[in-house]
């Protein structure tokens, strides 16, 4: 008989999500922020986002240790071991094993969602239908199930994820579809090829399995990661797992679930969703999703436009901007940073934390 408990939650929270900087930052990442406005971080949002399907005793947060206390201070309603700390970023899947094996231990066959922590969902009561759905299936079909989201557009951000038609009798729940193929981050052109198709989803990085769904797949696929685990396993929940952890994540390789195992198992199923979903991933994704005024800014901070359009505009309450005649940028300040930079330019992000982190060292990254 499938566990009839109340799923369990992991939000992966360990990341530094430096495409957001100057806001995100290694010592304060944007999933500690409260990026919408709307007087919540990204991670507290996550978690509430929950609310009515995980308690909060089953919930658990992999960060890195460095934030651990930071965990704390946004879920406070969570016991020291519910946050999981990992003493190195390992991608995906080393986070995915830590939390899993941890969970499997308390339930064996408990349903797992897997959420990252900096993602927003504007349609909330549609999400929370779509996991219980997802849930439901996951709790009675030994398969791995990722949400997709109906693409809006030719987002060259995202990766995409291909189902099979249901003619050919793939679906083994109501919704659910056989995926076909995963793609990376495509070129324009070949976005636009996905969205046209009809049988394309962005990928959301959203998982629902059972523990010991997950755990087989990660014998099968990633039999070096299951083998460091296991070897562990009994120290998971006692004063041993520190020192365990820190030696288990010396032995793992940097692997992302995605090409780890839901690119190889052959029992990964998609569920298409529309619930007002973005990766806040970069600025442009925050113009996309915030609120807009009458000439398309979205602004957070005290400021005064003029004669300014389609702009981000993201600064400390304490300190009044003024911006005229731009079009299209960002405007952001945070922790001593100024960042001016066009919105269609914001994938260089990344080289000017690389190039300040050279020129002026590690405070400014």
């Amino acid at each position: 008989m499938p566990s009839l408990a109340a799923p369990y939650l992991v939000v992966m929270a360990g990341g530094i999500g430096s495409r957001f900087w100057p806001f995100s930052r290694t010592q304060h990442p944007k999933q500690f922020h409260d990026v919408l406005g709307v007087g919540k971080s990204m991670l507290r949002l996550t978690v509430d986002r929950f609310a009515g399907i995980c308690p909060p005793e089953n919930v658990f947060v992999v960060t890195n240790r460095d934030y651990v206390d930071l965990v704390h201070q946004h879920l406070p309603e969570l016991a020291e071991d519910q946050i999981l700390a990992e003493p190195i970023g390992r991608n995906t899947a080393p986070c995915i094993a830590y939390a899993s094996y941890r969970i499997a231990q308390r339930d064996p066959q408990g349903v797992i969602i897997v959420s990252p922590a900096d993602h927003a969902v504007l349609l909330e009561e549609d999400f929370r239908a779509v996991i219980r759905q997802a849930v439901d299936a996951a709790r009675n079909h030994d398969i791995l199930i990722t949400l997709g989201i109906q693409p809006s557009r030719p987002d060259t951000g995202y990766g995409y994820i291909q189902f099979h038609d249901e003619a050919k009798g793939q679906e083994v729940a109501e919704g659910l579809k056989k995926v076909k193929t995963f793609t990376e981050k495509p070129n324009l052109e070949l976005a636009q090829m996905f969205v046209d198709s009809g049988d394309f989803l962005w990928n959301s990085g959203l998982f629902i399995w059972r523990a010991d769904v997950i755990l087989h797949a990660f014998h099968h696929y990633l039999s070096d990661i299951a083998e460091v685990f296991d070897e562990g396993k009994l120290m998971l929940g006692t004063a041993a797992e520190t020192g365990f952890i820190q030696e288990a994540y010396s032995r793992c390789r940097n692997i992302s679930i995605d090409y780890g195992v839901m690119e190889k198992a052959d029992n990964v199923y998609v569920l298409p969703a529309d619930f007002g979903w973005s990766d806040l991933g970069t600025w442009d994704s925050l113009h996309r999703m915030g609120h807009h005024d009458a000439d398309g800014n979205v602004v957070d901070g005290d400021a005064i436009l003029y004669d300014t359009k389609e702009c981000v505009i993201k600064t400390p309450s304490e300190r009044l901007v003024v911006v005229q005649g731009l079009e299209g940028y960002i405007v952001a300040e945070y922790d001593n940073v100024l960042l001016i930079c066009k919105r269609t330019e914001e994938q260089r992000v990344k080289d000017f934390v690389a190039d300040v982190k050279s020129k002026k060292g590690q405070g400014y990254n």
